[in-house]
């Protein structure tokens, strides 16, 4: 018989580093963002995809860029058994792109999508950043003119309206012009910029030969004050990439959208083209964004298929979770999973438990937890209104033999009712204000 070694066998497990639980008290806030955001989402036309947590490392290189932070020090990358160089996924974009090029759903045609689930970046755990963090993202496809560029900020405001954050959050954008524009600033910056190099931190100077924009988005106060000065990007835009700035201005402040022009908001990856836009806040310390984007018409391309114009964004729930936290924004059927409580005595529970089968075939839509363990009514009935739950039915001898339930108002001031079980599902619809499935 093969020996057993215990060692180790009453070692309590953690979960890892910058890698959370959610349990379900903390889901309220969560299950409340995640359904007013779809909401939205559909009310603009948006449909859902899925698509892998783990794709080919090279995916992300080409895609985020091989000299960007993520790929160079905060990726997840591993070889399968085959060898081959993998990744989980750190942010929604490129994934999304490969799936629609894969699935032929950019051929000859347009899409709005939306996505939503965990990515993975190896940074340091901070408030409202974490190393598996939860985004909810959207990508358009098809669409070259400006007028997909403004719905989509049109639609981040709705979310921000729609969750009652409007008040703590703020615009921010910027036009990084044309590709042809881009590269021809970018010479003029570098020129600038190499006059200070000596000035410059470690990753300012890495940046300077591999991706000189990114310098734009240095937090080093040395290097903000060398830019100063430097040569702006809207400063070297061609009419048509100026035009569609301005345009989007001026249908912002028609929509009523207060926003900041921000002239160093370049976007941290290389596939960002034209409109660059961020939500920030001041709620929640040095990391203040909390929904970025911006157009790349490029990307599709990039990874192998036909020329096709994109632009998206994504929101960090994490932040957006702590923002309506503080707010107190979440309302009050969200934090509780009961409508009904039903209480009984012992002997009963299989009377009483087949009724509310009954009940949920015909009202679905009602939340019911059944007291399962039994327990005196007086127990029963505190664990009832410890749920939260608006009414309890109680099961008892009379109430069986009579073929009646009683009904306990627990959040109202109105006197208990015996009422006929037959008339269960009408009563409930009419006090939860829901009809028959």
């Amino acid at each position: 018989m093969p020996e057993v070694n215990f060692t180790g066998m009453n070692k309590k497990f953690q979960s890892l580093r910058g890698m959370n639980d959610i349990d379900p008290s903390g889901l309220s806030t969560w299950k409340f963002i995640e359904s007013r955001i779809f909401e939205i989402f559909a009310s603009y036309g948006y449909q859902e995809i899925r698509f892998p947590l783990i794709e080919s490392t090279d995916l992300f290189k080409r895609s985020v860029g091989e000299s960007t932070d993520i790929v160079e020090k905060e990726m997840y990358s591993f070889e399968d058994r085959n060898g081959d160089s993998v990744s989980l996924r750190p942010e929604g974009t490129a994934g999304c792109v490969r799936a629609c090029i894969q699935n032929g759903l950019l051929h000859n045609q347009t899409q709005k999508l939306f996505y939503s689930g965990p990515m993975f970046r190896r940074e340091r755990p901070q408030k409202g950043r974490q190393r598996q963090f939860f985004q909810i993202g959207a990508e358009a496809f098809g669409f070259p003119g400006p007028d997909i560029d403004i719905e989509m900020i049109f639609m981040t405001s709705a979310i921000w309206s729609h969750l009652n954050l409007s008040e703590v959050v703020t615009l921010n954008i910027n036009t990084i012009g044309s590709l042809d524009e881009r590269n021809k600033y970018i010479e003029t910056f570098t020129d600038y910029i190499k006059r200070y190099e000596s000035d410059l931190d470690d990753d300012s100077k890495k940046r300077l030969t591999r991706n000189p924009l990114r310098i734009l988005d240095s937090k080093n106060v040395k290097v903000q004050e060398i830019l100063t000065d430097a040569p702006m990007l809207l400063d070297h835009l061609g009419e048509t990439s100026r035009a569609e700035f301005n345009n989007i201005c001026n249908l912002l402040k028609k929509r009523g959208i207060e926003f900041k022009i921000n002239p160093r908001l370049v976007r941290g990856l290389d596939y960002y083209c034209k409109t660059v836009f961020e939500w920030t806040t001041t709620e929640l310390g040095a990391q203040d964004a909390v929904c970025a984007g911006g157009r790349y018409d490029g990307l599709v391309e990039q990874l192998g298929g036909k020329p096709c114009a994109g632009i998206g964004f994504a929101l960090g729930l994490e932040r957006i979770v702590l923002l309506a936290e503080q707010k107190e924004v979440v309302p009050e059927k969200y934090t509780h999973n009961s409508d009904v409580f039903v209480v009984c005595e012992d002997n009963l529970w299989s009377q009483a438990i087949i009724t509310l089968e009954n009940v949920r075939a015909e009202c679905s839509d009602i939340r019911i937890t059944f007291n399962c363990g039994g327990g005196s009514l007086k127990s029963q009935l505190k664990r009832a209104d410890k749920s939260k739950s608006r009414v309890a039915l109680i099961f008892g001898e009379r109430e069986i033999s009579e073929n009646t339930v009683s009904i306990k108002y627990l959040r109202e001031n109105r006197e208990q009712e015996l009422i006929d079980i037959k008339d269960l599902t009408q009563i409930l619809g009419s006090i939860f204000n829901v009809g028959r499935v």
